[in-house]
């Protein structure tokens, strides 16, 4: 019984990703990167760097073949693209 309730979590927990084409489509340029968090969760992926007061990340949102790449300047989304392998 136990092996099934587990069993069962995991199936809803996989149904429940935000890395979705659906969620990829409400991202849009400029948003903050707190809008974009809100969207698809936290990065499974992140690196960040600075320069003369400029501030960039790559972040990356990776769920199974569906993986989901954005670059923020200062904290607003620049450009993102989503790749299923």
């Amino acid at each position: 019984m136990k092996r099934y309730f587990i069993l069962s979590l995991l199936v809803l927990l996989m149904a429940c990703s935000k890395i979705t084409a659906e969620n990829y489509n409400k991202v849009t340029t400029g948003m903050s990167r707190a809008e974009v968090v809100a969207i698809l969760g936290e990065p499974t992926q992140s690196e960040s760097g600075g320069f003369l007061g400029i501030q960039g990340e790559t972040a990356m949102w990776k769920d199974g073949k569906v993986q989901i790449t954005a670059q923020f300047v200062n904290q607003k989304l620049l450009t993102h693209s989503m790749v299923k392998q």
